[in-house]
């Protein structure tokens, strides 16, 4: 089902009833509701468009005929939705909660943006098909970011919107008694937390407090202070075969639970959200070390899921609704169904082919309440991966509602140093709003002009297409993974260095990328960081040339010399260093950067 007009989410029903409505220059804004004070939000998001996009100066005092009226309307069936009329007589929105009054006024900015004072005659009536629309973005892969980028980001969402944000934690609170495990990384502070949830409030966003507490502990590991909690006492061997140092909380340590406790009565207090994030995914470790007489006593999905109960049971004391990981849990079918619930299962996974009809219909029997958890499919790729990205997303939303999901929690990790800039993202963001929004309308969406018209501003009508187009390069090295990132972590494989049809579509590639950011500079973007977002652009194609070069010269390409690339290395680290801190705080960036001096020594080393 197409939209008529370009929309971030299009909405369910738009109907152009004909012609167009010249907004007149003193217009009267006229409530009938029965708590102004609840309307703030959307009449000051209203206002602002009106005067930005139009230059109109509507107000509240009581002359003349009202331009736009603004009704309570109890036969509106969800909080969410809204009616939005555009007539002769004027503008009309009417909503049944004050969140479906700030979507009404999220449609009308942006009718606003694009059409100014000349507005189309339509009747739009709205409502989302999921309750919880999210974005969980990841701040402990190294980059966290200044509360700036967080305001700004918050923003943009709430007006695509998304209603719930989470900021995924391992050991980026500033936890008063545990400096040591933070003090490099530029935490998030309460106070800071605590600003961010009222900034979020305000735009019927919800912050969920969010803190792993089960896998994922290997930050704090590194501190002898901790290490008698963990699993495993040195480094073990991953199911792909990656040695990883100690990594999670052992069920069989008493003290594991008394630290969360710990953690939790000073985490949570900052936070107005009911919801708790525990985390408890990829337990990798679970039962190699001091559980391994409880794992083989009782089994090892028995063992994981009495110590989940037991973090549950925490979460329970104060008053919150636990989330948590499913991918541990949906390993063990008949245990499925002794999950509380009261509890929330996250069904994620971030592939094309993410088996989502089956573990959201596992959840779905088993009477456990679940969202579904794609991802943006920005992390470890630099420009991101367009099109698995699009297939992922629209399957989790797909599935989801056919059984039944809560919410669409969508995510935006940062493995192995959090490279890619934050606009890499935004296609992925925007295409999970859409569809968590109103699925049948936007699982076709026209995301480049999407991207320009609300994520870019770009007049030019370059930046979308660009964008789209970049995050499809991972497809010319025809492989699993993702090489021209995948090469700066790991060696060419011995098999892949006489492949020349690997050669070719290296150069593929290098063209390719010349080709896609040649109009970089033509962009004509109205968004205050219009520059920033082409120097992180020109960075990212610099990143992804160097990778095919990188390969190219473990093949054998006697045109690269080891002392240029080591020179371009160089520079890339040095502008990495720059772009980050635009957006970002300095802490967790040299673990960033170290990653690609590591990448350096192959250009040294004989």
């Amino acid at each position: 089902m197409s939209c008529p007009l370009t929309l971030l989410p299009c909405p369910q029903h738009l109907e152009l009833t004909g012609g167009t409505v010249s907004l007149p220059e003193m217009g009267r804004i006229a409530l009938r509701v029965p708590h102004e004070a609840d309307l703030e939000p959307a009449i000051r998001r209203i206002q602002a468009a009106l005067e930005q996009h139009a230059g109109l100066r509507w107000t509240r005092e009581d002359r003349g005929a009202a331009a736009l009226t603004i009704t309570w309307d109890e036969r509106i069936p969800s909080d969410q939705g809204y009616r939005l009329v555009v007539m002769d007589g004027g503008i009309e929105i009417a909503a049944s909660g004050a969140p479906g009054m700030f979507y009404a006024a999220a449609t009308l900015a942006q009718l606003l943006q694009i059409h100014g004072r000349a507005l189309p005659a339509l009747v739009i009536d709205d409502w989302p098909d999921f309750p919880v629309r999210g974005v969980m973005l990841d701040i402990s892969r190294d980059k966290v970011p200044t509360m700036d980028t967080l305001y700004a980001l918050v923003d943009k969402l709430a007006g695509w919107k998304i209603n719930q944000f989470q900021l995924y934690t391992e050991h980026t609170f500033a936890y008063r008694d545990h400096r040591e495990v933070w003090e490099h990384a530029s935490p998030m502070t309460a106070e800071q937390i605590r600003a961010l949830d009222a900034y979020c409030r305000e735009r019927f966003v919800e912050l969920v407090p969010n803190q792993n507490s089960f896998g994922h502990m290997h930050r704090w590991f590194e501190h002898e202070r901790y290490r008698f909690m963990a699993e495993t006492d040195g480094p073990f061997r991953a199911p792909w075969g990656e040695m990883l140092p100690p990594f999670s909380l052992s069920p069989a340590v008493p003290e594991s639970l008394t630290f969360l406790a710990g953690l939790y009565a000073e985490l949570l207090p900052n936070f107005t959200s009911k919801l708790f994030n525990v985390g408890c995914d990829e337990t990798f470790d679970l039962g190699l070390g001091r559980s391994q007489a409880l794992v083989q006593a009782r089994g090892k999905g028995r063992v994981y899921l009495d110590f989940l109960l037991s973090i549950y049971r925490l979460v329970q004391e104060h008053g919150r609704t636990m989330q948590f990981w499913g991918d541990i849990i949906n390993q063990y079918p008949d245990l499925v169904p002794e999950v509380p619930k009261d509890a929330i299962a996250l069904e994620w996974g971030y592939e094309a082919d993410h088996d989502f009809e089956g573990k959201a219909r596992l959840f779905a029997e088993s009477g456990v309440p679940f969202y579904v958890c794609p991802g943006t499919s920005s992390w470890s790729s630099l420009s991101g991966r367009t099109d698995n990205c699009i297939a992922n997303i629209r399957s989790a939303a797909a599935h989801g509602l056919d059984n039944g999901a809560r919410g669409l929690l969508n995510t935006d990790w940062g493995d192995h140093g959090h490279w890619q800039p934050l606009p890499v993202s935004y296609l992925g963001y925007a295409f999970g709003a859409a569809v968590s929004w109103a699925y049948a309308t936007n699982t076709d969406l026209d995301l480049p002009l999407v991207l320009d018209t609300f994520a870019f501003e770009d007049q030019a009508r370059i930046m979308g297409r660009l964008v789209y187009d970049l995050g499809n390069i991972y497809q010319y090295p025809a492989r699993p993974g993702n090489l021209l990132f995948d090469i700066y972590r790991v060696p060419l494989k011995p098999e892949l260095r006489a492949d020349e049809g690997l050669r070719a579509r290296l150069h593929e590639a290098l063209a390719a990328i010349d080709a896609i950011v040649a109009p970089l500079d033509r962009a004509r973007m109205a968004v205050p960081d219009a520059d920033l977002i082409r120097r992180e652009y020109a960075h990212v194609a610099q990143m992804l040339r160097h990778g095919a070069k990188r390969a190219l010269l473990q093949m054998g390409d006697g045109r690269l010399s080891r002392q240029d690339m080591a020179a371009e290395l160089d520079a890339i680290m040095h502008e990495h260093r720059a772009v980050w801190l635009a957006r970002n705080r300095p802490g967790g960036l040299d673990d960033s950067t170290a990653r690609m001096e590591r990448a350096r020594q192959l250009y040294t080393s004989e």
